[in-house]
Parts: structure tokens; sequence; C-alpha cells
């Protein structure tokens, strides 16, 4: 049920929403190697790969460390957040998703750095046998790491 998960984990919700609307498929909580966690992770049809980090305030924004490690898994990185979080602290080099449980809406674009082929191969087999492990049951936890 939706009033047993955390801000960020509705934030997510409506995320994925949003962008299954755009034509992509998500996956919560993916863990690229050790150590780091993305909120979401995203695969478009032309196999480009996005990745948004849900930030429910300013502290879980400001506290966190690792958000430029994920820059390496992804073609676009954005910020989610909800409408009242002060979207000006955001680096203005990402992108921002403003969403609640229900959708959201991308409100900047991030821009493009295309990943190397090899790393994109990597991201998306990583991606496939994420969601195929979870799929199967196999992956209780829902954290396997794929690098």
């Amino acid at each position: 049920m939706a009033k047993d998960l955390a801000p960020g984990q509705l934030l997510a919700r409506g995320v994925m929403r949003c962008l299954m609307e755009h034509g992509f498929a998500c996956l919560p909580e993916v863990v690229p190697k050790p150590g780091l966690r993305v909120d979401v992770m995203a695969l478009g049809r032309k196999g480009e790969i996005w990745v948004v980090e849900c930030k429910s305030s300013r502290a879980d924004f400001t506290s966190d460390r690792k958000w430029q490690g994920y820059l390496a898994y992804a073609d676009r990185f954005f910020w989610a957040v909800e409408s009242d979080f002060p979207t000006e602290i955001l680096p203005v080099e990402t992108g921002v998703i403003l969403a609640d449980r229900f959708g959201g809406e991308i409100l900047r674009m991030a821009p493009e750095t295309k990943l190397a082929a090899a790393r994109r191969k990597l991201v998306t087999q990583g991606f496939a046998r994420t969601a195929a492990l979870r799929l199967a049951g196999q992956d209780p936890s829902g954290l396997s790491v794929f690098l």
C-alpha cells in the first residue's frame, strides 16, 4: 500500500509513471556497483539510459554526496522533487522532474552525455538481468549489483 512507502519511494512511483508515459521501462532502487543505489533507472526505446534521484526535502538533497557517481551510468541525470521543493538549489547541469505519488512532469531536460558503447552494453545488460531476476522472484531484496 502507498501509505507504507517512504516519501522518496512515493516520488519514485510518480517518476516511473511519468517516464513510462515517455516510453521508458523503469526499475526502482538499482545498484550499478557496490556503494551506489539509484532511485530510478529508466531504459528508453532507443537504448537511452536515464537515472533519477528522488529528493523529498532540502536536507535529503544536501546530504547526498554520491550523486555525481551516478553520472557514469546514465545518458541523462535528473532530480525528482515535489512542487514545494526549492529547485533553485539543484545543479543547473542536471534535469528536474516535478513529481508526486501519482505522476510527474519534466520541468528541465537534463543535458545528454552519451555513455561509451562498452559502458552502455554493461548497463543495459545489468538492467535486463536485474529486471528478469526481480520478475522471477530471485532477487528478493531487489538490490542485485549489476556491474
